[in-house]
């Protein structure tokens, strides 16, 4: 049987086991909450994860083609200086060969031909003074003399005509292929430049995908050390109970141990009824069920 004191600090230990039980399981609830939380926030950063990866991507193969870009760029910054350095010998060429024949020698004899038929015209048709006249005449004789020259140059005139007709195709040429250079140039940097903003943009995208990111693992991290604190606070109770049911064991024990050594001789006590004494004790210790702590 268990002394006064005893039985005082078996009920002291019961309504301790009780609060115990209570604040466990309050306790339990709470981790079990900030448990879903965790799993919350967990799936959030594996899917802002799982977002950060397609503008990653996405922004080396922008940086691919502008890099890309920039070399093709270079290839036609070199062409272009080389068209242009065309250009200008062309031009060059062209104007050497304008120089090379006077004006006169380039007057076509079917002009000729039509200067000296005015002329002629004129003379028959107007009534001049005799100076007039000599000047006329004098003239007619100056471009007749010319218009022989030139029928006798017919062969070089065409043929300087064309030289210079395909040199002047060629200054045309080259400067059709320094304006498409030009104009291949302005798209390519236009093309580069929208990549390089394109580039900006995802990066400024991943930022803001990496900055949430971040926030959800501090987050994370705060409901993780709420979770030991009352995983802490967990053991601590199961410990305070564990050593209250280990002390009303041992008091279960020593009611065992004094009731066998104050029985009356003759009817000393079998096992079974010192460990139903001791079981009725405890049931009564703990007559709101078992304590359960785990879990």
């Amino acid at each position: 049987m268990l002394s006064e004191e005893e039985e005082e600090r078996e009920v002291q230990t019961r309504t301790r086991l009780r609060e115990l039980e209570n604040k466990f399981h309050a306790l339990e609830v709470r981790r079990g909450t900030l448990i879903d939380e965790m799993r919350r926030l967990s799936a959030e950063q594996k899917s802002l994860y799982d977002r950060r990866q397609a503008p990653q991507e996405e922004v080396e193969r922008l940086y691919a083609e502008h890099n890309r870009l920039g070399g093709e760029m270079g290839g036609i910054r070199m062409s272009l200086e080389k068209a242009r350095r065309h250009l200008e010998a062309a031009i060059v060429s062209c104007r050497e060969l304008r120089a090379s024949f006077p004006s006169a020698d380039r007057v076509r004899p079917e002009q000729l031909k039509r200067e000296i038929a005015e002329l002629e015209h004129r003379q028959q048709t107007s009534a001049l003074t005799l100076d007039d006249e000599n000047a006329l005449i004098a003239r007619l004789r100056e471009r007749s003399k010319a218009l022989r020259e030139a029928e006798a140059r017919t062969a070089v005139v065409a043929e300087h005509e064309k030289a210079l007709k395909e040199a002047e195709g060629r200054v045309t040429a080259c400067r059709a292929e320094v304006d498409r250079l030009v104009h291949t140039l302005q798209e390519t940097r236009s093309a580069r430049d929208a990549a390089m903003e394109s580039v900006r943009r995802k990066l400024e995208e991943a930022g803001a995908v990496v900055a949430e990111l971040r926030a959800k693992g501090r987050a994370r991290a705060a409901v993780m050390e709420q979770i030991d604190t009352l995983s802490e606070e967990m053991d601590g109770v199961d410990r305070e109970a564990g050593q209250l049911i280990g002390e009303s064991h041992r008091r279960r024990d020593e009611a065992r141990r004094t009731l066998r050594t104050y029985s009356r001789a003759g009817q000393r006590p079998t096992e079974q009824n010192l460990a139903s004494l001791a079981d009725t004790q405890l049931e009564e210790l703990l007559k709101r069920g078992k304590i359960t702590l785990g879990g």
